[in-house]
């Protein structure tokens, strides 16, 4: 039996092969759902014929109000494989043969009609829960999978480094380590892959990894602006997503639309290539991000250029873009070689073979049982750690015979718990709860009381809104008032040519194109609680955003304060479970600001000889880890440790051990956090990292004990943007102070004459 060769660029012709790096479609309109079948259109014939062929179709099952695509037109779940039967088969009818790449969304779950829809990644940071991540990402795909989805576009490379960003709830924290932890699991559980070699069997999907890099930096948290850092700061904070991403074999990246220091990253030459590829050894494909290439007409004379300048850099497959429809003519005008062009199409082609769409076809998925209920369990689990509990003086758990007063803009609005990139909920929909819902149907109808108030963004237009407030919890035992954010995009808004929302979305707080100059709550918002407040009831904050928030001056208007970012469609009956037993898993997984504008926050920034503001001298509102955690102690037990540079570089670790103390009455089951600081020579160090997360079970009167093993991730200088082992003091405790405590454990990295440059 003789195998086929495989296919490469150099077996086909020049059209072809520019065919290959290009992604200009838009699904939706390359195939329609009429009159109950699935029909491919001119747009695709056109395409087609122009190019024998397309590497990559985006968003054929897409649905949302910029694609126009609903329940009434979209493609049917259970029909998903039709429609992309119906493309695959005229293209390699009519084209050259090559099966195309089908690529959808999947931000927090798959972006198509029915799509499970999970927690926002800044939920899923709340939980920081690894092993939960990568089941999550295990089960979203297996459902694109089944579908007919080959590759998945996945966020989570970002970091959060201002609260403006409207974009904030697709990063799963400011901390570098946490992102990386979460992303490397999420690539693990969607392609099923430990490196670059491995095949994509028919359970899981390709992962193109975004946004590569920094695009979490951007001047003043404008969406795609350019990121003024330096190269340290870059390697430290936004490659270690990146770098753990690559570690685990992802498929490919999404170049970034911002620049670093001046440089577009679609243009990144030493990035794209010189970073990722020559340094890391990583081996997948890149692509841009929506219309990037097209944007570098501003650093290029034409289209030709623009094309020229992102493929020398290492894009391997645009998206929605017109430049690299040019590439021809930059061959012609000798702005970019032909084996560079090869060079991508290779690339592609390998993500086809990878996926078993050329050779040999991949390894069928294992059974699952009962998978929908996996997913439904481990999606409400996801909700629950999602909670943060700040504070509580004596208010909760609600008592289960108590009347309340459940009010504020969030809550009864399903929408707000969703996220941005977010598809049309069915129209049956038993699973979803909103936080009335919810504690309607724990406490019955006769003791539940309701009013709006006001709107996100300012008052209702009836004037007796914040009078039904008041009624409301005059009415009630104790007032529950939901506010925060939404990224509610509306079949009526506008939106640019990359999908981002442009207007009006008169009451859209996030999601991408909603920067805001103030992330402090609404006076509308704010009002709502004090005329709680008036009623004399105790009052109960939930916040259900986003982003972080300045809550400083909702503090001390309530007597009890949870902060959830956007939960999902389960998050209703997870803040209610809260509520009514008074605990709650989760961390805050950025830093809330204390007032506008004195971000940058993050506990990790680095420390400063200046003083703070004059008006604002403390900054730090609510720290990354804030959770009230009653009965609850941490202590670490191990001192000092000290392992070899030399050491550490061939695997050895540095073990340290907290015990985590529960005299509550009941359970907890919580996140524990190890933070550190660096002391190195000539370096001023950040003020906080976190060197470790890990999760734990404690039952009632009980003593567990949590150890971590500190590796060169985890000790090692990010410097470069990968570790490397040198030689370092730091500091490590695992209470929630900013700064370094005394009696911190001290871990040495020590040089072969068994000392530290700290200690010299």
């Amino acid at each position: 039996m003789t195998s086929t060769p495989p296919v490469t660029a150099a077996s086909l012709p020049l059209t072809t092969r520019i065919g290959q790096v290009n992604q200009r479609l838009k699904g939706w309109e390359a195939v329609r759902w009429v009159d109950g079948a699935p029909q491919v259109t001119d747009v695709l014939r056109r395409e087609v014929d122009r190019w024998g062929g397309l590497g990559a179709l985006y968003g054929v099952l897409r649905a949302d109000p910029w694609s126009a695509v609903r329940w009434e037109n979209g493609v049917p779940p259970e029909r998903s494989a039709e429609a992309y039967a119906a493309v695959q088969e005229h293209v390699t009818r009519y084209g050259d043969g090559l099966p195309v790449l089908f690529v959808e969304e999947a931000p927090h779950g798959l972006m198509a009609l029915g799509g499970t829809t999970l927690p926002v990644n800044l939920a899923l940071g709340a939980g920081m829960d690894a092993a939960l991540t990568e089941e999550l990402a295990a089960a979203v795909a297996a459902e694109a999978r089944a579908r007919g989805t080959h590759v998945a576009l996945v966020s989570g490379l970002d970091v959060l480094r201002d609260p403006r960003w409207g974009r904030a709830e697709e990063c799963f924290s400011e901390d570098p380590a946490l992102a990386a932890a979460l992303v490397a699991a999420t690539v693990r559980g969607m392609q099923g892959t430990a490196s670059c070699d491995d095949p994509i069997d028919a359970a899981h999907v390709a992962v193109v990894a975004k946004h590569l890099a920094g695009q979490g930096a951007g001047i003043g948290g404008r969406n795609g602006s350019g990121a003024p850092i330096g190269r340290r700061e870059l390697g430290e904070l936004h490659l270690r997503p990146a770098h753990a991403a690559a570690r685990v074999g992802v498929a490919g990246y999404m170049a970034a639309y911002n620049d670093v220091d001046g440089v577009p990253c679609s243009a990144n030459e030493e990035l794209l290539t010189g970073t990722i590829r020559a340094r890391w050894g990583w081996s997948g494909l890149v692509m841009a991000d929506g219309t990037a290439v097209d944007r570098l007409r501003d650093s290029a004379p034409d289209p030709a250029s623009a094309a020229a300048l992102a493929l020398q850099a290492g894009v391997d497959l645009s998206l929605w873009d017109e430049a690299f429809t040019h590439l021809g003519t930059a061959l012609d005008r000798g702005l970019v070689a032909e084996a560079v062009l090869d060079r991508a199409v290779d690339r592609v082609l390998a993500l086809k073979h990878r996926l078993g769409l050329l050779g040999e076809p991949v390894a069928p998925p294992v059974p699952r049982d009962a998978p929908a209920r996996d997913v439904v369990a481990l999606v409400e689990r996801a909700a629950r750690q999602a909670v943060v509990l700040v504070h509580d003086h004596g208010v909760l758990p609600l008592h289960g015979d108590a009347t309340v007063a459940v009010v504020g803009p969030n809550a009864d609005d399903l929408d707000a718990q969703l996220g941005d990139y977010t598809p049309p909920r069915p129209p049956h929909d038993p699973g979803a709860s909103t936080v009335l819902s919810a504690l309607t149907a724990r406490l019955g109808a006769d003791h539940v009381r309701h009013a709006v108030g006001s709107r996100l963004r300012g008052p209702l237009d009836d004037p007796g809104a914040l009078d039904d407030v008041r009624d409301a919890c005059a009415a009630a035992d104790v007032a529950v008032v939901v506010l925060g954010g939404t990224s509610r995009r509306s079949y009526d808004d506008e939106f640019a040519d990359n999908g981002a929302v442009e207007g009006p979305a008169p009451d859209t707080t996030n999601g991408e194109g909603v920067d805001l100059s103030s992330v402090a709550l609404p006076q509308a918002q704010l009002d709502v609680v004090r005329a709680a407040r008036e009623s004399g009831r105790p009052v109960v904050g939930v916040v259900v955003d986003g982003r972080p928030r300045a809550l400083t001056e909702l503090v001390p208007l309530v007597d009890a304060l949870l902060v959830v970012p956007f939960p999902g469609p389960t998050g209703g009956a997870a803040i209610a479970d809260a509520l009514l037993t008074g605990a709650a898993s989760g961390r805050l997984p950025a830093t809330f600001p204390t007032a506008d504008g004195v971000v940058p926050v993050a506990h990790d920034e680095r420390l400063e000889t200046a003083r703070g503001y004059r008006d604002h001298p403390v900054l730090r509102g609510l720290p990354l880890g804030t959770a009230h955690a009653p009965g609850v102690t941490t202590t670490l037990r191990t001192p000092a440790a000290t392992v070899t540079a030399a050491d550490l570089a061939a695997g050895a670790v540095a073990a340290l051990t907290v015990d985590v103390t529960n005299a509550g009455p009941a359970a907890v089951d919580l996140s524990v956090p190890l933070y550190g600081r660096r002391h190195e020579r000539g370096v001023r160090p950040r003020r906080r990292t976190l060197l470790g997360v890990r999760r734990a079970t404690v039952e009632a009167g009980v003593t567990a004990s949590v150890t971590f093993r500190l590796g060169l991730d985890e000790l090692g200088s990010w410097a470069t943007g990968e570790p490397v082992a040198t030689p370092v003091t730091v500091g490590a405790w695992c209470t929630p102070d900013l700064d370094e405590p005394a009696g911190a454990a001290v871990v040495r990295v020590t040089d072969q004459e068994d000392c530290t440059p700290w200690e010299r």
